[in-house]
């Protein structure tokens, strides 16, 4: 079975049901039409899969799928491809009617809140389809359509469902993110999280997922990144993995894990200290460290224990630690946010993202929009844009702030010069950076890496009162480590308005003076 991105051949081989889905990038995978293709049963022989990207144009892509002359055709759809799936959609069935449309993802899964395109298409499948898109492709390659155009998923136990790993092809494993899961759902009820809906975790039976992470590492496979919600719940569980893994290891193996941050246990410690530095990456909600706003949203976390283990794993392994922030929550305010950000900071993650509320469709977070005028974007991806405590103004900054942060403070690149700003409250000063560097600049992308150099000299010397000497010379350090040919210019730069120079610009003076 091809999984890849279909050639540009005119050479087709037609195909009863298609699967397919718009990846925001090619590396991506599409993890769910796996297990719908491997759960087809005797249909599988008739479906094939193709998985594009959000730059192709909806034209190109509905022609290659009406080349394949399917009779079905099941989208799969996100908040990343929401928008190019209901133009792709549109077209297919203007061009052809007959072919039947069947949607299926978290996009459509909450009626009646689904997106306008949803009428076009012929049927909905709500929630886990391993079952009832087998069913329905049946029903109607059988001339029996259902007349119900709204089916509710049902969540088959774990140990019926076929896995769909052997639905990698080589150019997957040569290419693409390798997902794989050992359980399902999750046990809390973060209301900004849709796995909220989730009733508790279940896992897969180990023995048998454990033989298929074994055939996937004998065919090559050495990134392997696990989508569960809490890979770290069951402790016992979470051991018996990473022994199977450090069996295993080679220079070039790399597990990616999701983790709640105040659950680790002295056995899990043990073994995680057993790994070579840059073999581990752990992905670690935090959110927000606000005690009320964790109640107000029905989070349960230990912050103290969190900083705890955090700190642990930053000073006892070599685990790369991908931190993440939300703004926006209800409740939550600029200084609130800022007191989160600090106290991450200061247990030094290599990254910290920070991300904005996204409304989501089904999420509880939703019951709050009225008391605390949560007003979000109509278009994807639904970011809030103003509540009662955030102004939108706020809110705009602090996006540039994220964009900023992640070319300066989370690439590495600044490793010298950055310190030199982040000396006190470390997110007022880099947000003072992130206007100085939209001032100059007006953009947040497509800044050159020797641009955002010289702008960032700029910002350290006028903005911040930095000796210039002592600015260069960091800023050239760190250039120079990340490899780039030449070197930035300093001088002709663009200056500053003067008068937007802050007291902290002027303490900084008389430090290096």
């Amino acid at each position: 079975m091809n999984a890849a991105l279909p050639s540009t051949s005119e050479e087709h081989t037609d195909s009863d049901i298609l699967l397919t889905t718009l990846n925001a990038r090619y590396m991506h995978s599409a993890f769910g039409l796996r297990y719908l293709l491997a759960n087809l049963g005797e249909l599988q022989s008739r479906c094939r899969l193709l998985e594009f990207t959000i730059e192709q144009t909806a034209l190109n892509i509905a022609e290659q799928l009406l080349n394949h002359q399917p009779k079905i055709i099941g989208f799969s759809v996100y908040i990343w491809n929401v928008a190019q799936t209901g133009e792709i959609v549109r077209l297919i069935k203007l061009i052809s009617p007959d072919t039947m449309i069947i949607l299926g993802g978290p996009e459509v899964s909450h009626a009646p809140d689904l997106p306008a395109f949803a009428e076009a298409a012929d049927y909905v499948i709500a929630g886990p389809g391993e079952k009832q898109f087998r069913e329905l492709c049946q029903q109607l390659l059988d001339g029996q359509a259902p007349e119900c155009r709204y089916l509710e998923g049902e969540a088959l136990p774990l140990e019926q469902i076929q896995l769909p790993y052997a639905f990698y092809n080589d150019e997957d494993i040569r290419h693409r993110l390798i997902y794989v899961e050992a359980s399902r759902g999750c046990p809390f009820k973060c209301e900004f999280c849709l796995s909220a809906l989730d009733k508790t975790a279940s896992p897969f039976p180990l023995d048998k997922f454990l033989a298929e992470m074994d055939a996937l590492w004998q065919r090559g496979v050495r990134n392997f990144k696990f989508i569960d919600r809490t890979f770290n719940l069951k402790v016992s569980t979470s051991v018996a993995i990473l022994e199977f893994f450090l069996a295993r290891m080679s220079d070039d193996l790399y597990l990616h894990f999701e983790v709640i941050p105040d659950n680790l246990p002295e056995a899990l410690k043990v073994v995680l200290q057993r790994f070579p530095a840059n073999s581990l990456q752990f992905e670690i909600g935090v959110q927000t460290f606000d005690p009320q706003i964790q109640s107000l949203i029905s989070r349960k976390q230990n912050n103290d224990r969190s900083k705890e283990n955090i700190r642990w794993l930053r000073q006892n392994t070599g685990a790369h630690l991908h931190t993440d922030l939300i703004f926006g929550l209800p409740g939550d305010t600029l200084e609130n946010f800022a007191d989160s950000f600090n106290q991450l900071l200061a247990l030094e993650p290599q990254e910290i993202q920070l991300g904005i509320l996204k409304r989501l469709r089904g999420a509880p977070i939703n019951r709050h929009e009225t008391d605390y005028d949560l007003r979000y974007n109509p278009e994807p991806p639904y970011n809030i844009l103003s509540t009662r405590d955030i102004s939108f103004t706020t809110l705009q900054r602090v996006g540039r702030f994220a964009r900023y942060w992640d070319m300066i403070g989370n690439s590495g690149r600044f490793r010298n010069s950055l310190p030199l700003i982040l000396t006190d409250n470390a997110f007022e000063q880099f947000m003072q950076l992130s206007d100085a560097l939209y001032q100059l600049s007006g953009s947040t992308w497509k800044i050159s890496l020797k641009r955002l150099f010289e702008l960032m000299f700029v910002i350290m010397t006028e903005r911040f009162g930095l000796d210039e000497a002592l600015a260069a010379q960091a800023l050239l350090e760190d250039y120079h480590r990340t490899g780039s040919k030449g070197q930035p210019d300093f001088q002709q730069l663009p200056k500053i308005n003067r008068s937007k120079r802050t007291g902290i610009a002027n303490k900084r003076q008389r430090q290096h003076a």
